[in-house]
């Protein structure tokens, strides 16, 4: 999942997280005005082929992951490179300190760069100091927690401090080592009375030698796998294994943000489980926040696209300005598309036309499809204005249709 969360940090009362019951942060875009990312000299135009361009490369990254793991005969979540969508604003220590990190659903580390750095990439915010909290402890290597860490995140002893040590790799050759260690980690709620949520000891990368293709913008990743160590994982205990978001459409205002709950706050009616795209495409997909377009294998999306040209109305057909989309129209209030239902085993999901077609620039939509044979993903545009729902409990995924513009649904 991807967005950036803007966390007030002046003097509010830290609550328990058991007795919070349920809580909801922000998830900016980092297109969003309220991003550190954002370009107000790019076109929204330019926004849209940098996100289809980090969709792609995404998808590479999924597929290559995906096929190390089964030459490993593993099981473990395939790690994405540090270009999601979205944006969280935690804070680590005590006293709190800001972060702002990629939210990514293709990896399980949570790590933000940290004093002393022998090799850190450009940040241009403040680097975290351990020794400035009262809470960072790090992981002894003679322990059981690095032993079980170690085919997770790569724990190892190497150093003669005898802490315990990791060490991640992306698909893109970007790295971070650094230590493992304990920290506490604190979320802003925005539902009901603004407060701050603090979760002791939650295991974190303290990255002490990070390179790559990191942005000078962003100050690590929140890993929202399903991995022991990814946030919703360490957070099951007080959230009851549940989390959902909701995703602004693109059309919405530039300050609008999505979010992302936890608890009671992310308990959406109505299960989905399994997927399937389409009447006849069957088998895994992956619902991931990270990529802008939805990708099916390459024979379902040449039914698909058929299907959806035969019954196009009301515009021309015209071509991508950038080659990349394969079916465009003017776009324009006289396009009407039909209609497209994402079956899934136990739920059918009624896309609407933002959901299906994206503008690719202020004259020209095109069909927010695209075909892969190596991996299948159901991609961000698909989820606007959904509720989507985990349950890691009960192993469902839920849908319901929302106006994820308004803050208190």
């Amino acid at each position: 999942m991807a967005v950036s969360l803007s966390l007030t940090l002046t003097l509010l009362t830290l609550v328990n997280a058991e007795a919070a019951g349920g809580f909801t942060v922000d998830l900016v875009h980092r297109d969003s005005s309220s991003s550190p990312f954002y370009d107000p000299l790019e076109t929204p135009a330019q926004r849209i082929r940098n996100s289809l361009k980090r969709s792609f490369s995404r998808a590479q990254r999924f597929s290559a992951a995906m096929a190390a793991t089964r030459r490993r005969g593993g099981a473990d979540s395939p790690l994405a490179a540090s270009d999601g969508e979205y944006l969280m604003n935690i804070s680590l220590g005590t006293p709190p300190f800001p972060i702002v990190a990629i939210a990514d659903t293709g990896s399980d580390l949570i790590w933000t760069q940290c004093k002393p750095c022998t090799n850190c990439y450009k940040q241009n915010a403040a680097v975290f100091s351990p020794n400035s909290s009262s809470t960072y402890k790090t992981v002894p290597c003679q322990s059981s927690a690095c032993d079980s860490l170690q085919i997770e995140v790569g724990s190892y002893c190497s150093s003669n401090d005898g802490v315990c040590q990791y060490e991640a790799s992306y698909g893109d050759q970007s790295h971070t080592k650094g230590d493992i260690a304990v920290e506490t980690l604190t979320l802003g709620s925005t539902v009901g009375p603004r407060r701050h949520v603090a979760f002791p000891k939650m295991v974190i990368g303290c990255g002490h030698d990070n390179a790559g293709t990191f942005s000078p913008k962003g100050s690590g990743i929140v890993g929202l796998g399903g991995g022991s160590v990814s946030l919703v994982t360490q957070l099951g205990p007080h959230i009851g294994g549940k989390f959902s978001y909701c995703l602004v459409p693109s059309s919405a205002a530039a300050e609008a943000t999505s979010t992302l709950s936890f608890g009671q706050s992310a308990v959406v009616s109505g299960n989905v489980h399994g997927s399937t795209v389409g009447e006849t495409s069957s088998g895994n997909i992956i619902v991931d926040s990270g990529t802008t377009l939805t990708l099916v294998p390459t024979d379902f999306f040449t039914q698909l696209s058929s299907a959806v040209e035969s019954q196009v109305t009301g515009s021309n057909k015209t071509t991508d300005p950038q080659g990349n989309l394969s079916l465009c129209y003017e776009s324009g209030p006289k396009l009407k598309v039909p209609s497209i239902t994402a079956h899934f085993k136990g739920a059918d999901v009624a896309l609407t036309m933002e959901n299906v077609f994206i503008k690719v620039s202020d004259t020209v939509a095109c069909l927010a499809f695209y075909g892969n044979d190596d991996v299948s993903i159901y991609g961000n545009v698909a989820q606007q204005n959904f509720r989507v729902g985990y349950d890691l409990q009960k192993h469902t995924l839920s849908f319901k249709p929302t106006d994820c513009t308004q803050k208190f649904f």
